[in-house]
């Protein structure tokens, strides 16, 4: 989930209240991480932050997140493009994106952050100043056909590695946080639009002032003026949080049966439903141990294509079809 890093407004009177909604989607990005860094360390099921509330949730995070950037954006170059503070930001955020990619690339090789939302924060800010001049509505319709696009368009001509930024590739993408430009950076023109269309009623002044009680907004204003740095840190102090944890309380592990009856069944559900795997599972894994082949499958010496399980699985699928 990542995750996030917006420009400043250049505006004389601070509009704290970003700084606060910052902070507050900052705090939600640390726990959505805290979940995900349980689950890497086996204290949840495998996959469970990247289904139903959970994915919602981190959806919700990198929305918000990416909104901010495009809201920034406008604040702090709609009245002339400041070069200089933009410049340095921007080196900053790409920085920090590639030691994410140097960093996961260690850690997850399989399933490192390439373009994560760092990434796209800092192919969103450039993209963003085309849309600067423009009116709030059209923009708004550019973000609509952004977040579109992705859902009914995507071709195999996009699935060369240098392609998987843009989002458009037919196959499966395997990342840690994989935030490409469709749909994601329309997120970040409907944060321009709306930030538009403030201006134009003259209701920014709804982001001023302080929120109740002071201690919070204080915390909140300072975890949103320092957004970056707090993204970068959160995450190796709650790894090492967990990992100390982890050494007092270890997870449990769960048994081989456990474990491929899980994956068998996740598998099967790819062609059928989630009733008749559980029993084809359930039936393979009594066959092969009665036959005393479980160990040897579970340990991959034995695939479907072995002549023996080929039977086991013709045995179970016969058995437990429906009638």
């Amino acid at each position: 989930m990542n995750k996030a890093e917006t420009l400043n407004s250049p505006t004389k009177t601070r509009l704290g209240k970003l700084d606060v909604l910052r902070g507050i989607a900052l705090i939600a990005m640390a726990t959505y991480h805290t979940g995900w860094d349980f689950e890497f360390f086996g204290y949840l099921e495998p996959g469970t932050t990247g289904h139903g509330a959970w994915k919602l949730y981190a959806r919700v995070i990198a929305s918000t997140f990416l909104a901010l950037v495009g809201f920034s954006l406008v604040l702090a170059h709609g009245r002339g493009i400041r070069w200089r503070s933009f410049g340095i930001r921007l080196t900053q955020i790409i920085a920090a994106a590639l030691a994410i990619t140097l960093a996961t690339m260690y850690v997850t090789p399989q399933s490192f952050v390439f373009f994560g939302i760092l990434h796209e924060i800092a192919a969103a800010s450039v993209l963003g100043l085309l849309f600067l001049r423009l009116p709030a509505l059209v923009i708004a319709a550019a973000a609509a056909a952004v977040i579109a696009l992705p859902y009914y368009f995507v071709s195999p001509a996009f699935d060369a590695p240098l392609f998987w930024p843009l989002g458009l590739s037919e196959i499966i993408i395997r990342s840690n946080d994989y935030v490409p430009i469709f749909p994601w950076f329309g997120a970040v023109l409907a944060g321009m639009a709306l930030a538009k269309t403030m201006q134009h009623f003259d209701a920014l002044k709804l982001f001023a002032g302080n929120i109740a009680p002071s201690w919070l907004d204080r915390g909140l204003r300072f975890i949103g003026r320092h957004s970056l740095a707090f993204y970068l840190i959160h995450q190796p102090v709650i790894i090492a949080s967990i990992f100390l944890f982890s050494q007092l309380f270890p997870p449990a592990v769960p048994a081989p049966r456990e474990v491929f009856g899980k994956a068998c069944v996740q598998s099967c559900q790819n062609d059928n439903d989630k009733a008749f795997c559980e029993k084809f599972c359930d039936c393979v894994i009594g066959q092969t141990e009665a036959q005393g082949i479980f160990d040897d499958m579970f340990a991959g010496k034995r695939d479907q294509n072995d002549p023996q399980m080929q039977e086991i699985a013709g045995i179970c699928t016969q058995e437990n079809m429906p009638q």
